[in-house]
Parts: C-alpha cells; sequence; structure tokens
C-alpha cells in the first residue's frame, strides 16, 4: 500500500462490509438496501417510471422490475398514470413507504453518531464534506448525478 489510493481502496472496501441497521433488518422492522436506495431516489425525484430508474441507476429494467414488484407487494410504493400524460406508469412513494424510509434513515443517522460520537464537529464536517466530493466525483464519471437537498 505505496499509495494513498491503495489505502482508499482497501478502507471503502471495509467500509462496504458494515451494516448499520443488521440487527433491526433481522427483526423484519427495515427495508432492504434496494428499496432504501430507490425510495430514496423516488423521494428526492417524485413519481419515475422504470426507464427512468434504469437511466438513474445504469440497470436494466428486468432487475428494476423484480424490486419494484416486491416493493409494491410491500405496500412501499404504488404505480400511477404519468403526472405529465406520459404512456409509462410511474412509481410513487407510499405513506408506509415514506414511513419506512424515514424509521430506516433514523436508525442509520442513530448509528453514525455513535461512531462518530469521539469526533469533533469539524472532522464530521470536513468527513461529510469529502464524502460529499468522491459521490459527486463518481457520479460525474458515470454520468448519473444523485440529486441532493
Amino acid at each position: 500500500m505505496d499509495k494513498p489510493t491503495h489505502l482508499i481502496e482497501y478502507e471503502t472496501m471495509l467500509l462496504g462490509r458494515h451494516n448499520l441497521t443488521s440487527r433491526s433488518r433481522r427483526e423484519g422492522r427495515l427495508l432492504d438496501r434496494s428499496a432504501y436506495i430507490l425510495l430514496s431516489r423516488i423521494g428526492m425525484e417524485g413519481p419515475m417510471s422504470i426507464r427512468q430508474l434504469s437511466d438513474a441507476f445504469g440497470l436494466d429494467a428486468s432487475t428494476l422490475n423484480r424490486q419494484t414488484a416486491a416493493m409494491l407487494r410491500d405496500g412501499l410504493v404504488e404505480r400511477i398514470p404519468d403526472p405529465n400524460g406520459g404512456i409509462a406508469r410511474k412509481f410513487r412513494i407510499t405513506d408506509e413507504g415514506e414511513r419506512r424510509l424515514d424509521r430506516e434513515r433514523e436508525v442509520i443517522v442513530s448509528g453514525l453518531e455513535k461512531i462518530l460520537d469521539q469526533w469533533t464537529p469539524e472532522e464530521v464536517t470536513s468527513f461529510a464534506a469529502y464524502l460529499q466530493r468522491f459521490n459527486t466525483d463518481i457520479e460525474r464519471l458515470a454520468g448519473r448525478p444523485w440529486p441532493r437537498p
């Protein structure tokens, strides 16, 4: 590991193995990862079609059909006519989907606060800024920007 990028690779690999919500998920209270990410995107952008989700995530329609079918069964999203009059139906987050997404986010933020409780506010702010920059650079290279509040 003679270059900083080697250390970044290693640390991001380790980061990927951590699950801040594993206990709650085992007890069946939270969303799976794909539902969390899809609901987050739909929550930011509003109703989206399979095509729009495919463009946003770079996933094929069959993968998204499986994921959205599971979310429909769980009452997290509903299919609606395109509010703009288009042909394709869109997925809109339901009240239950909003409630569970908010709960998932609360659990994750609580876990992060436990991890970061020994950090100064300045360190947390700097870390957040570097993560945002890292993600936006990945999004720029992939051509798939993620909406931010």
